[in-house]
C-alpha cells in the first residue's frame, strides 16, 4: 500500500503527542525517506464563465509546476499529488469544495483560487480553521488587508496595484502621447462590483484622482453577470472620457466592447485590468483585429522577459512551461495567467516548501508558515521578474508580497509587448488610438 503524507492529521490528544514525538524522532531524514506523497488541495474554475476568463490557463500553469517538480523527484524526495477540485466559477461550489477537502481528503494546504470572489470568504474560513492557504492568482486586495491572516500568502500582485500601475502610466505618457497635462485627462473608471473590480477601481480613483490630479468624469461598478451594459456605455457617451480603465470578467467585457461599436462609443485609449483583458486569444477570437491596441495592467507573462535579467535557470523553466502549454493548446500566444499559476506555484514548492520540510521538521501549517515568512527572494529571483518578501504578522497586508509588482502591456499587430515600465518594454505605446480603429476618438 502506498503510503500517503497529510499536511496534519486530526488526532485525540494522546495520539497527537505521540506522533509529535515521533516526527521529532525521525526529523533527521527518516520520516521523509519513507514518505511517498503529500496531498495538495487545488482549486480552480476549470468550467463556467471564469474558466474562459483565465481560471482555466492559471490551473494549467500550477498543473505544469507540479508536474515538472514532481518529473525531478518531488520535493526533498517526496511527491506531490494534488487534489484538482472545480469551482464551477461560483462562491458557494468554492467553499463546499475546499471544506470537502479539508474535512474529508484531510489537507491542511489548499493551493489556487482566480476569482476574488472566492478567494475573500476562502482566506478567511481556511484562516480560522487554521488551515494554510497559498493564494495564487486572485487578487483583491480586501481578501488580506485589515484580515489579520495566520496561515494565508500571496506571492502576487494585489488589485490596489492595478490603479497605481495605469495611472502611473497615464501621467508618464499623458504629454508625450496624449498632448495633455495628466490634470487635464478625463478619465472614466468602470468596474465589475466585486472585491476583485471594487478594489482596482478604488486604487484607480486613488492614484488618478487623489495623487495625480486627473479629472475623474465617471466610477461606476455594476455587476458581472449584468445582461446589459448599454446604459453604461450612455453614460460613457455622455462624459467623453480620454481614457477609460476597466476591470471586468470576460462574459462583461466581451459585452461591454460588443455594446460599445454598437452604440459608437470612442476613447483615446482602453486600460483593461487582468483577468478577461489577459486573454490575449478570446479578445482576438471574438473581436478580432478590433482588439488590437488594448492595454492591459497585470502580472507579465514570463515568456516575454528576457532570460538573461533573471536568476540562472529560471529562463529554463519558463521554455519547458511554454513547451508544455504549446503541446496541449493551439496557438502561438501563451495566456499570462499560465505564468500567474505556474510562478507562484514554483515559488512554493521550491522555495517555501523545501524550508518548511528542512528548518521546521515539516509541512503542517505552522512549519509552512514560519517558512513563508523566512523567504527572501530578490527582485529577477522568478520567472515574472518581481521577487518575493512577505508583509509580517502586525502590518495592514500580513501575508501579502511586498515586492510584487505588475506591468502594462497592450496588444499590438497580434502580439503582446511591455510598455511599461519603461526600462523593460519590448514596444512603445501606441496611444492615442489611430483614426483606423473602431473605437478611435480621433476624427
Amino acid at each position: 500500500m502506498q503510503q500517503t503524507v497529510r499536511l496534519s492529521l486530526r488526532l485525540p490528544l494522546g495520539s497527537f503527542r505521540c506522533a509529535t514525538l515521533a516526527a521529532l524522532a525521525m526529523a533527521s531524514g527518516g520520516a521523509y525517506a519513507q514518505a511517498k506523497e503529500i496531498k495538495v488541495g487545488v482549486v480552480y474554475d476549470m468550467s463556467g464563465p471564469l474558466a474562459a476568463g483565465g481560471s482555466y490557463p492559471s490551473y494549467l500553469g500550477t498543473k505544469y509546476a507540479i508536474d515538472a517538480i514532481n518529473e525531478r523527484g518531488g520535493v526533498e524526495g517526496v511527491k506531490i499529488r494534488p487534489i484538482y477540485v472545480d469551482a464551477q466559477s461560483k462562491v458557494d461550489v468554492a467553499i463546499n469544495e475546499a471544506e470537502r477537502l479539508v474535512n474529508q481528503e484531510k489537507v491542511d494546504l489548499v493551493l489556487g483560487i482566480f476569482t476574488s470572489s472566492q478567494c475573500v470568504p476562502l482566506a478567511q474560513k481556511l484562516d480560522a480553521a487554521k488551515k494554510f492557504f497559498w493564494a495564487t492568482v486572485c487578487t483583491s486586495t480586501a481578501a488580506f488587508k485589515d484580515r489579520k491572516l495566520t496561515y494565508a500568502f500571496r506571492g502576487q500582485i494585489h488589485s490596489d496595484q492595478y490603479g497605481w500601475a495605469s495611472c502611473t502610466f497615464l501621467r508618464d505618457m499623458a504629454k508625450d502621447k496624449l498632448k495633455k497635462d495628466p490634470k487635464d485627462l478625463r478619465v472614466a473608471i468602470i468596474h465589475e462590483d466585486g472585491p476583485y473590480g471594487s478594489g482596482a477601481a478604488q486604487g484607480s480613483e486613488e492614484n488618478c484622482g487623489k495623487k495625480f490630479g486627473m479629472q475623474i468624469v465617471l466610477k461606476e461598478g455594476y455587476a458581472a453577470t449584468a445582461p446589459d451594459l448599454s446604459p453604461l456605455v450612455t453614460k460613457l457617451k455622455r462624459v467623453r472620457a480620454d481614457v477609460i480603465l476597466h476591470t471586468g470578467y470576460n462574459p462583461d467585457i466581451t459585452m461591454f466592447l460588443r455594446q460599445a461599436k454598437e452604440q459608437n462609443l470612442k476613447w483615446q485609449a482602453l486600460i483593461g485590468h487582468g483577468s478577461g483583458y489577459g486573454q490575449w486569444d478570446k479578445l482576438y477570437g471574438t473581436f478580432g483585429n478590433d482588439a488590437n491596441l488594448i492595454f492591459n495592467v497585470d502580472a507579465v507573462a514570463a515568456q516575454l522577459i528576457p532570460a538573461a535579467s533573471l536568476a540562472p535557470g529560471l529562463g529554463d523553466v519558463t521554455k519547458d512551461m511554454v513547451r508544455r502549454y504549446k503541446a496541449e493548446n493551439k496557438g502561438d500566444d501563451v495566456p499570462a495567467h499560465v505564468s500567474m499559476g505556474m510562478n507562484q506555484t514554483w515559488i512554493f514548492l521550491t522555495d517555501v516548501l523545501p524550508r518548511a520540510i528542512k528548518k521546521y521538521d515539516g509541512f503542517d501549517a505552522e512549519a509552512l508558515r514560519k517558512a513563508s515568512l523566512d523567504t527572501d527572494i530578490p527582485e529577477g529571483g522568478t520567472i515574472q521578474g518581481y521577487g518575493v518578501k512577505f508583509l509580517p504578522p502586525g502590518d495592514p497586508l500580513a501575508g501579502q508580497n511586498e515586492r510584487s509588482s505588475p506591468v502594462v502591456m497592450q496588444y499590438i499587430g497580434n502580439k503582446t509587448e511591455v510598455v511599461w515600465p519603461l526600462k523593460i518594454k519590448t514596444a512603445d505605446a501606441v496611444m492615442p488610438l489611430p483614426k483606423t480603429n473602431p473605437y478611435s476618438a480621433q476624427r
